[in-house]
């Protein structure tokens, strides 16, 4: 049977290990997730809310977006400290740039205010005590939607920006490094799969939005792919091995066996899971959902490892079926370990990850009318600072919507319950 390339998990990615030798986020932490209408779309936000949430593995991590429309680096120092402090994160990821170049071809001038107001950011986030920080590089603009025709200085205009971005992208990494944050290139990866896509799909199949710089969930997941990766997350979401020779074994840390079976040519293996893979959905080949761009950029192999290991088979190929689907793979390909989540299209994860998406999408929403609506507003009231009590009213309606707040996550987070699953190998004769 033929397959893409991309399902079977290579040797190397198994033993590869961590990309980083700790994850940046630890139980307990509260993650900030900072940046612009990009960021305030939602969705690359949602994307690592739900695998902080289902697939990290992390216990009790909180996430709030702060995301706000035609923003730049200097606009978010300016509101930082009060916009960030009810919530008290410990980490943040920052997503600015793409606002900051002025939508013109790049000169020192850009580089130079935009480092400043950066320096700025960080500043503001150590006066908050926030633990880390991801400096994320500004995004790309589509080589076919941005400006079609159209040119920017003596370039055509995608050609140029892209560029602008480029440079940003260089400060923000020398920032981090001086710094001590991590870094996390969303330009390069968006850059990197919009032209193996397009080469792929067409010249209208949109990677960066149809208006070339506001990502639909094709490269807003790409975005959340950098994020997640600079976060240090190693992606091992859980293994499962069985020995042709004694069936199921004891599978590793969120994975618990409900029941097996094993005989000559069949082994099943019930399964009870917490730790989920990453779902993806839409149409192969649209821009409108995320399954489209995976075959073009490494998320799966970085970031969604559910692996299944069959060791000692006797024939030299075997069918699996993991929910309602069934795949044929060769006795190597199974001993060196398939990668579940990337070789079946349809997961019995899909439902429960759909109704976390929806959640998160449901307190995300709530975040941007928290956060833009009042608790930024009431900073800019004439004298609110001089006047305690009016301060005190302030605050007491803050901590009342954080209490809606809280009743939101504690709903998202309840959808993270055990999956139950079963595998079934048969051999092929």
């Amino acid at each position: 049977m033929a397959r893409p390339a991309v399902i079977v998990l290579f040797m190397g990615l198994v033993l590869s290990g961590p990309l980083h030798a700790a994850p940046l986020v630890s139980a307990g932490d509260r993650v900030a997730i900072v940046g612009d209408s990009i960021t305030e779309q939602k969705l690359y936000s949602r994307y690592v809310e739900c695998y902080l949430l289902a697939c990290a593995g992390i216990p009790d991590v909180h996430v709030m977006q702060f995301g706000w429309g035609g923003e730049t680096a200097g606009g978010f120092a300016n509101r930082a400290v009060n916009d960030l402090r009810p919530f008290g994160p410990t980490v943040v990821t920052l997503c600015y740039g793409m606002n900051d170049g002025g939508y013109q071809p790049w000169k020192p001038e850009i580089g130079a205010a935009y480092e400043k107001n950066m320096r700025t950011v960080l500043t503001r986030l150590g006066d908050l005590g926030v633990r880390r920080v991801v400096i994320g590089s500004p995004g790309a603009v589509d080589t076919h939607f941005f400006r079609p025709g159209q040119a920017m200085g003596d370039r055509p205009a995608h050609e140029a920006y892209n560029d602008t971005l480029a440079h940003l992208r260089d400060i923000d990494r020398a920032l981090a490094a001086d710094a001590n944050h991590a870094f996390a290139d969303v330009h390069g990866t968006m850059s990197d799969a919009m032209g193996k896509a397009q080469a792929a799909l067409g010249t209208r199949y949109d990677v960066c939005g149809g208006d070339g710089f506001h990502p639909g969930p094709n490269g807003q997941l790409l975005m959340a792919e950098a994020f997640l990766t600079a976060l240090g997350l190693d992606g091992a979401i859980g293994t499962v091995t069985i020995d042709w020779k004694s069936g199921a074994e004891p599978p590793t840390a969120g994975h618990a066996i409900v029941s097996k079976s094993h005989t000559a040519d069949i082994s099943t293996v019930e399964l009870a899971s917490t730790r989920w893979p990453f779902c993806f959905e839409g149409d192969p080949r649209a821009s409108g959902g995320t399954r489209s761009i995976v075959p073009f950029t490494p998320f799966n192999e970085r970031l969604n490892r559910f692996v299944l290991v069959v060791r000692n088979l006797d024939a030299a190929r075997a069918a699996v079926t993991w929910g309602s689907e069934t795949r044929e793979f060769s006795r190597d390909e199974l001993a060196a370990g398939v990668n579940l989540a990337a070789a079946f299209p349809s997961t019995p994860f899909d439902q429960p990850f759909a109704a976390l998406q929806a959640a998160v999408a449901q307190k995300q929403g709530f975040e941007t009318t928290l956060i833009k609506q009042v608790v930024t507003n009431f900073r800019l009231v004439p004298g609110i600072e001089a006047d305690a009590e009016a301060r005190r009213a302030a605050d007491v309606l803050i901590d009342r919507l954080l209490t809606r707040w809280r009743d939101l996550d504690a709903a998202a987070r309840a959808r993270v319950v055990p999956v139950s699953h079963t595998i079934t190998v048969k051999s092929v004769p």
